[in-house]
């Protein structure tokens, strides 16, 4: 099966006071993920912002999408046996019931 595979290539951050995004990213990577085109060597990479910045401030980083055959994940116990799915306890249940019913109105 075909999915879309991230190729990490490098980082970034936002320059101080203006709306720009600078990066660092391994030339070697770039190289491995470029393709020709009217031959010309081109280079797509996506930019995106991080969750959390990194132990270095960088809060962007900068990858290349391709789609790539993988293998088929196995599928998991939870999702062929549906009598394993996590149950919520009655005792939990029970207790927000218990709320509603002190309620004003």
């Amino acid at each position: 099966m075909k999915k879309f595979q991230k190729h990490f290539v490098g980082k970034g951050k936002q320059v101080e006071g203006l709306q720009i995004i600078k990066v660092t990213v391994n030339m070697d990577d770039l190289k491995d993920l470029s393709y020709e085109f009217n031959g010309e060597t081109y280079a797509t990479f996506e930019v995106a912002k991080m969750k959390t910045a990194d132990q270095f401030g960088r809060e962007f980083t900068v990858y290349v999408s391709r789609k790539e055959e993988v293998a088929d994940e196995p599928e998991t116990e939870k999702q062929t046996n549906p009598e394993t799915k996590m149950k919520r306890p009655a005792k939990k249940v029970k207790e927000s019931i218990d709320e509603i019913a002190d309620l004003p109105f």
